[in-house]
């Protein structure tokens, strides 16, 4: 972590409290909800992992169609890009405006402007309204990474989870072609949602990227053949 001072660059009242960008000298980034840090752009190794090895998966369908939940500072999005080729159509849901707007400004230097790719449409939106819309339509994913703030294990408390509940599962899996894929950032490994994805008609496979100390864990999902 570098030591020169951190500055904010904007600070905005959202529903869970305040959100601050904050960048030191050293061109480095942050983005916090009140005294919590959500987001470090020296921190990126897993959100990479995660949509390098979704996206090795599915780019050799004939116009791949990619969803991503959750934009942050645009490091998921921008591993995707550059594994899938030139004719694919990602969609990014993210709920909060500020993030897609700091991506589009203060924050586009990281990601050489990925938001702005042509492939790519962002939409300001709940991505559980995004996956519903699909699991009810004929426009299904090739593939869904689900790069959320929070990982699956609130889940285990709370059947209704609108991501990683036993009947969100499934409607993520009818949101998919026969055989996509499904990958999830989440904090630590977590069995409890593992049985709840084989129970949900996945085939799933765990991974933490990098090596030594606290890692977080991606998992990889493949839905059933319908």
């Amino acid at each position: 972590m570098s030591k020169r001072p951190w500055k904010i660059v904007e600070q905005v009242t959202v529903t869970e409290g305040t959100m601050t960008l904050l960048q030191n000298g050293g061109g480095d980034f942050l983005i916090k909800m009140d005294t919590y840090v959500l987001m470090n752009s020296q921190l990126n190794l897993t959100e990479l992992a995660l949509a390098t090895a979704a996206c090795e998966r599915v780019k050799h369908y004939d116009c791949p169609r990619v969803l991503i939940g959750g934009l942050g500072m645009g490091y998921t999005l921008k591993a995707a890009l550059d594994s899938l080729p030139g004719n694919a159509r990602v969609t990014v849901a993210e709920l909060n405006p500020h993030v897609v707007r700091w991506c589009k400004g203060p924050l586009a230097a990281l990601t050489n402007s990925a938001v702005l790719d042509p492939r790519v449409d962002i939409k300001v939106e709940d991505v559980a309204a995004t996956i519903n819309r699909a699991a009810h339509s004929d426009q299904k994913y090739h593939g869904i990474i689900l790069d959320l703030y929070q990982g699956t294990h609130e889940a285990n408390t709370n059947p209704n989870d609108p991501f990683y509940g036993k009947e969100a599962l499934i409607r993520t899996g009818k949101a998919l072609v026969p055989d996509g894929t499904l990958a999830v950032w989440t904090e630590e490994t977590d069995v409890r949602f593992e049985k709840r994805l084989e129970s949900s008609g996945f085939t799933a496979s765990r991974r933490k990227p990098g090596k030594g100390g606290p890692r977080h864990v991606v998992y990889l999902a493949q839905s059933g053949t319908r």
